[in-house]
């Protein structure tokens, strides 16, 4: 293996673009990971994702550096490097108010999920495109008790005033006509990706980048070394140094490319 200073290091989103459309892994791509850590490189996600929702994905490629919730629970080498839960009383304040309007919650720490309501069409329908295989249980004081990395707030679009008042603790992001993801404010994937990188000393031109989508813009303008998928938005591709073909059509084999590693 090189040392610190000569390896590269590369992250890749999952949603878009590690994943094709039919949320699988590729065999070009597979291929195309096991000949970067045979160069002695080092592979990692960034993703939107919780980490219970892409084990399987990390026991496919052995990759054990991550940064998931957008920033909010990264893990370096299988080990928790950092953490940025949300503010509890902000998260009982927006609990308080998704009651009041019938809205149902979901929270999310690094190991499960748990709705605040037994059963709801919105939780279901919008957590279901996910492909992931699991709905969270119902436990109204799940996020009492242990630190919440994310939370969805399930409510359809124009239904968000209630909560304007919270803006300045969390963000707001919508992924679903039904859901919205509630992030601490000013948190991101490039944030995340900083605490790795800074832990293992790899300068930023031994950084590289691939992403699709909008919580994808900080890091592929972050990272000098970035690529967005073919399929991705005109906002990622602006933002990227390279323009690969897309998820589908062997999108991370070509960016490698691209970018030299391969």
């Amino acid at each position: 293996m090189e040392n610190s200073q000569e390896k590269s290091i590369v992250f890749f989103d999952l949603d878009g673009t590690l994943l094709n459309d039919n949320k699988q892994i590729n065999d070009s791509t597979r291929q195309a990971i096991a000949e970067l850590k045979e160069k002695g490189h080092i592979v990692a996600i960034a993703t939107g994702r919780a980490p219970f929702f892409f084990d399987h994905i990390r026991e496919e490629l052995d990759i054990d550096t991550y940064v998931s919730y957008n920033g909010s629970y990264v893990v370096l080498e299988g080990q928790v490097l950092f953490t940025n839960p949300l503010n509890a009383q902000a998260l009982e304040t927006l609990t308080d108010l998704a009651l009041n309007h019938n809205h149902a919650v979901v929270y999310m720490d690094h190991e499960a999920m748990r709705a605040n309501v037994p059963d709801s069409d919105r939780v279901s329908e919008s957590i279901g495109t996910l492909q992931v295989g699991i709905l969270p249980t119902h436990d109204p004081l799940y996020y009492k008790e242990r630190p919440i990395y994310q939370s969805l707030l399930f409510c359809a679009e124009g239904e968000e005033k209630p909560y304007e008042s919270l803006v300045e603790t969390f963000d707001f992001i919508r992924w679903h006509p039904f859901s919205v993801d509630v992030l601490p404010s000013g948190g991101s994937k490039f944030k995340g990706i900083l605490k790795i990188t800074e832990k293992l000393g790899i300068p930023l031109e031994r950084q590289y980048a691939f992403g699709d989508a909008l919580n994808d813009l900080e890091m592929l303008r972050g990272i000098p070394n970035s690529v967005a998928m073919g399929n991705g938005l005109p906002e990622a591709k602006e933002a990227a140094k390279w323009i690969t073909t897309s998820n589908d059509e062997d999108g991370i084999a070509h960016g490698l490319k691209l970018a030299g590693l391969l």
